[in-house]
């Protein structure tokens, strides 16, 4: 039985807002790191870590103090699975931000969609989940789209040092997404004993940890403005997971799901305006095929879901 105790009131348009707000909230966040890893300063993905981390602490303790859920929302049953979880969450967070320093903003945007894809390999891998051929050929499909968008750069090869640098950003960045979608099976096993509130917490305490293992790679000292940059992209992370959290209270996961894909016009305005990052054809053709293939597996699953419910309603005795 999940550990959550508290049901939340039904309300699918509350929990498309926040899921929109979210998806706004870490989509700054994200351009804010892109800017500190920018320029003469650039700040290295181990200390951008450890702001993002550390800074979102208070900012959910104040949500469970405000919540009235302290008390309860910090007990673990499982501090080796926060632990794994947390080493898997904390080197995707490093190689995204490092991505982001290597790539244009909406590449970056466009490669991470394939965590979600990746999730349905690895649930069947780790979990025993059954994959029918639906979603298998969908997986196919978004990773065609990912495909399509790392060719420009994995083509340019490693002959010059800008060739090196996207190969190297490509590379990295797929690796932060697909250890991401570890983490998600990681949080999926969690999930089943241990409140959401105390997983988030705990991924923040490891990742803060190990962000600061990365001083004596080469911090940097920055300078006012980028010290309250880098404090704004943590406490941004917490809200954002607080909005996120909260969407899923309020309505349910096949529904809100698909908004997240609005990051990448986001992501696009973001890098036109503020990067002067003119997408490619190659990257909108190659971030649309990932799209409508994550989009059609959460309708897939929203079918799934309702048939099963209606099965289980068959299934219960009438009095």
């Amino acid at each position: 039985m999940s550990p959550e105790t508290q049901l939340p009131q039904h309300s699918p348009l509350r929990g498309i807002l926040l899921k929109c707000l979210s998806v706004m909230v870490f989509t700054v966040m994200g351009a804010i790191v892109k800017a500190t890893s920018e320029g003469g300063l650039g700040v290295p993905p181990g200390q951008q870590v450890f702001f993002r981390s550390f800074f979102a602490i208070p900012v959910i303790l104040i949500w469970l103090l405000w919540r009235q859920e302290l008390h309860v929302g910090l007990k673990t049953f499982r501090p080796m699975g926060h632990f794994y979880r947390g080493i898997v969450g904390t080197a995707a967070m490093m190689m995204g931000f490092w991505g982001l320093a290597l790539l244009p903003f909406p590449e970056v945007t466009a490669i991470g969609y394939a965590a979600p894809l990746l999730v349905v390999v690895f649930a069947a891998m780790f979990l025993g989940e059954d994959v029918r051929l639906f979603r298998m050929s969908m997986v196919v499909l978004g990773m065609t789209g990912v495909s399509i968008v790392l060719s420009s750069r994995i083509s340019t090869g490693t002959d010059t040092a800008i060739g090196y640098r996207e190969t190297l950003g490509a590379v990295v960045t797929l690796g932060g997404a697909t250890c991401a979608a570890l983490a998600q099976i990681f949080v999926r096993k969690l999930v089943q004993e241990e409140r959401t509130s105390a997983i988030v917490f705990w991924f923040s305490i490891t990742s803060t940890l190990l962000g600061l293992l990365t001083l004596p790679f080469g911090w940097v000292m920055p300078d006012a403005e980028q010290a309250a940059l880098l404090v704004t992209i943590g406490l941004l992370g917490g809200v954002g997971q607080i909005l996120l959290t909260s969407a899923y209270r309020f309505a349910d996961a096949s529904l809100v799901a698909p908004f997240e894909y609005a990051s990448m016009l986001l992501a696009l305005a973001i890098g036109w305006t503020i990067f002067d990052e003119v997408p490619t054809p190659t990257m909108l053709a190659g971030a649309a095929l990932v799209i409508c293939a994550g989009i059609l597996i959460i309708w897939r699953e929203h079918k799934l879901g309702l048939e099963r419910n209606r099965q289980r309603r068959a299934m219960t005795p009438q009095g």
